[in-house]
């Protein structure tokens, strides 16, 4: 497959940046997407340029570092998928791909398509612990949790904290991944000491950060690669309103 590239370049945040225009060629359809910027890479420093900076480390679709906006889209044209999931078959030969971090102020560019996501760590940093004293691994049966609340605490803590949330609303909102990281712990009875305390805190920081507010349009639980339900949005908002009153 031949590719021609428009990447993001930005020294750091407080340099201008611009898309620059690479071309590649001999693409394995069967490469993964970083597997093709690392084959980019390669090439930039055979000729002594600077190569593309861009976050990756499990590439398992785990760790949640290798968020790009690809050709208009958080982690790339498909659905449920990070961008360490995402195979250059998903494109086709003779394809122009805009490549470009984050968008969003929260998030600011440390270079090229690596941005500061520290925001989230401190919104988790606010509230995102237990005071139960677990001791070591119980056995299965010490803590009872029905099965169904057991599945919904699991579904929300699939949550990789990517950003692709923030990055796909037009406002920037973090609702998702909060509402993911609350409703984790207040579904779980380790979590109910701190519940009213710790979603004040976390829904408090991230306001504090500069994120916006819900947009309503879905456009979240579309682009997240875990596919993260906004009905965990709708919790977030009664154990807010449940912590105030």
């Amino acid at each position: 497959m031949r590719i021609t590239l428009k990447i993001w370049r930005q020294k750091d945040r407080n340099s201008e940046g611009r898309l620059v225009a690479y071309e590649l060629s001999n693409v394995s359809p069967d490469m993964s997407f970083l597997e093709m910027l690392d084959m980019l890479n390669l090439g930039l420093a055979r000729k002594g340029e600077d190569t593309v900076a861009f976050d990756h480390d499990c590439r398992e679709g785990i760790c949640g570092s290798c968020g790009l906006y690809i050709n208009g889209r958080a982690h790339g044209p498909l659905g449920g998928v990070a961008t360490c999931q995402l195979h250059m078959r998903s494109f086709r030969d003779g394809d122009t791909i805009v490549v470009e971090p984050w968008r969003a102020r929260p998030f600011p560019v440390i270079k090229d398509l690596v941005v500061d996501r520290s925001t989230f760590d401190r919104i988790i940093t606010a509230g995102g612990f237990i005071s139960v004293r677990t001791g070591g691994a119980p056995d299965a049966n010490t803590i009872p949790v029905p099965k169904p609340v057991a599945e919904e605490a699991f579904e929300a803590a699939a949550c990789i904290g990517c950003g692709a949330c923030v990055a796909a609303c037009k406002n920037a909102s973090a609702m998702l991944f909060v509402a993911a990281k609350v409703s984790q712990l207040a579904l779980l009875p380790q979590g109910h000491a701190e519940r009213k305390e710790r979603v004040l805190k976390m829904v408090a920081q991230m306001d504090s950060e500069g994120f916006g507010y819900c947009s309503n349009t879905y456009a979240c639980e579309a682009e997240c690669p875990k596919q993260i339900s906004v009905s965990y949005i709708a919790r977030l908002n009664r154990e807010y309103l449940r912590a105030k009153l």
